[in-house]
């Protein structure tokens, strides 16, 4: 069966194998569970120290754990996908996967799902522990919430696509970036405080960040008891560039690795 010219068979083989990659070893399944439950933990923590400190806090109750968690569905995505690819460089698979019917587009749509599963799995659970340990559920956020999970899970693909493009031409030296690069946005998206705190200058790269829309949209839900379509919408619409220029991007890249013969040899 094809969709839009895809073959819905090849993409979820290709997804079945990363899920028999993560289900059979436990310890990448803790590990994608333990960093969103840690970072969960820790600010909801000092949150609650807060709280007791401050009025704002005290009303606003919540803001910094919906924060968090919804940085991690940013961070997860990105990292996600950029792990499924890495996983075909560790194990020196890619170039046979190029010579196989698998189109690329097919390879970009199962290191999405892929991406998709891995995110849930290392989120739910913390979202359950925050219920539970600080009396806080990012469900209140309502239908919100499934706008600002797939908004930042967009974007998070489009940058894991852009990494991956990298090394695709400069080989696993750019690995660092795929840990790296989504932190080096984070100041500009106002996860933690307003976009207006900024100086002028970050204010203009921040407009460019569908991010940032994202986290305003979060603190007007929260603070304002105010869903911002406007807020969304905007973000949406960007979020469709930058896939769409994240995937343009990985292709040409591997065209290019394909017409220099490189495919066998990163990683080495």
């Amino acid at each position: 069966m094809t969709v839009f010219g895809l073959s819905v068979e090849r993409i979820a083989a290709m997804a079945l194998r990363y899920w028999y990659l993560l289900k059979g070893s436990w310890p990448r399944i803790v590990d994608i569970a333990y960093w969103p439950t840690v970072q969960m933990v820790m600010w909801g923590f000092i949150q609650t120290f807060v709280a007791e400190k401050s009025g704002f806090f005290a009303t606003a109750f919540g803001i910094l754990l919906g924060a968090v968690m919804l940085w991690d569905v940013l961070f997860r995505s990105q990292i996600s996908l950029s792990i499924s690819f890495f996983e075909e460089i560790w194990s020196r698979n890619l170039g046979h996967l190029m010579v196989s019917p698998l189109r690329p587009t097919e390879f970009i749509a199962a290191m999405i799902v892929m991406s998709l599963v891995r995110t849930l799995i290392g989120l739910v659970p913390a979202t359950f522990l925050a219920i539970w340990f600080f009396g806080y559920s990012i469900y209140d956020l309502g239908l919100g919430l499934v706008a600002f999970f797939f908004s930042l899970a967009l974007f998070g693909w489009a940058i894991g696509l852009a990494v991956s493009g990298v090394i695709l031409r400069f080989g696993m030296g750019a690995e660092n970036l795929a840990w790296a690069f989504t932190f080096g946005l984070a100041p500009f998206c106002g996860v933690y405080y307003p976009i207006e705190v900024l100086p002028a200058w970050m204010e203009v790269v921040s407009a460019a960040l569908p991010p940032a829309y994202i986290f305003e949209g979060m603190r007007a839900v929260l603070i304002e008891q105010t869903f911002r379509a406007d807020l969304i919408a905007t973000a949406l619409i960007m979020n469709v560039f930058y896939l769409a220029g994240g995937i343009a991007f990985f292709l040409w890249m591997l065209r290019r690795a394909k017409e220099r013969g490189m495919l066998l040899q990163i990683g080495e």
